[in-house]
């Protein structure tokens, strides 16, 4: 099964964060903050959405930043993804 967004949203998939510290501490998954770093899975056209025309400034494959408490939490084929809207990535991460 695949997810094609609508509008300006952006589907993506979370980046699993570092498990050492840089001191060598080893943490557990409950102990680690929810990532904020993920990959472009899809993207939605844009266009005309609430009579303001959008670009999409990211593609398929990007790394982004996006806002701590943005989009909604969906589960597909047992992997968990995200869809946000373009103006909650924050940034292209390279």
């Amino acid at each position: 099964m695949t997810i094609k967004p609508l509008g300006d949203r952006v589907v993506i998939k979370s980046v699993e964060a570092e498990e050492t510290t840089k001191s060598g501490i080893v943490l557990p998954g409950s102990a680690q903050e929810k990532p904020q770093v993920a990959e472009v899975v899809e993207v939605g056209p844009g266009g005309v959405v609430d009579g303001k025309e959008i670009k999409m400034e990211v593609a398929k494959g990007d790394k982004v930043l996006y806002s701590k408490y943005a989009g909604t939490e969906v589960k597909l084929d047992g992997e968990e993804l995200m869809i946000v809207r373009q103006s909650d990535i924050l940034a292209i991460v390279k």
